[in-house]
């Protein structure tokens, strides 16, 4: 089994802040981590749940895949993270085994992972990241 159990949940929202307060209020859930990726053009807060995250995740200019699905679908479900032991070889294996590859190679992600998308179309209309701790 290449998934060693699920990283993450995604959520594009249009505010940051008022995400993460909701979250405060409704959940009693507190940041475990922020961040702004310039690489990618998103702003994340995680909120741990367990030993996984919900990823509360916008845009910080008009070019980034975020706001992109912003406008096109709204606030929403954006992507689902599966943690793996070798990002490489879990990129590779799905590679192999049909699905379509965003990233041709691992890359830096946050919080100091390394990270690799794999397109919806290749992954029955879900967009994954496969996250190497």
């Amino acid at each position: 089994m290449l998934l060693t159990e699920i990283d993450h949940v995604a959520i594009a929202v249009n505010d940051l802040d008022a995400a993460v307060d909701f979250y405060n209020r409704a959940y009693g859930a507190e940041v475990a981590h922020r961040e702004v990726v310039e690489r990618d053009g998103v702003e994340e807060a995680l909120l741990k749940v367990a030993d996984s995250y919900i990823q509360l995740t916008s845009a910080t200019n008009e070019d980034s895949p975020i706001a992109k699905f912003l406008e096109r679908k709204g606030e929403g479900l954006h992507h689902v993270g599966y943690r793996v032991d070798d990002c490489a070889g879990a990129l590779k294996a799905m590679v192999e085994a049909g699905a379509t590859p965003i990233d041709k190679e691992p890359r830096p992600g946050s919080r100091g992972t390394t990270v690799a998308f794999v397109h919806p179309k290749g992954a029955f209309g879900t967009l994954i990241e496969l996250v190497q701790e």
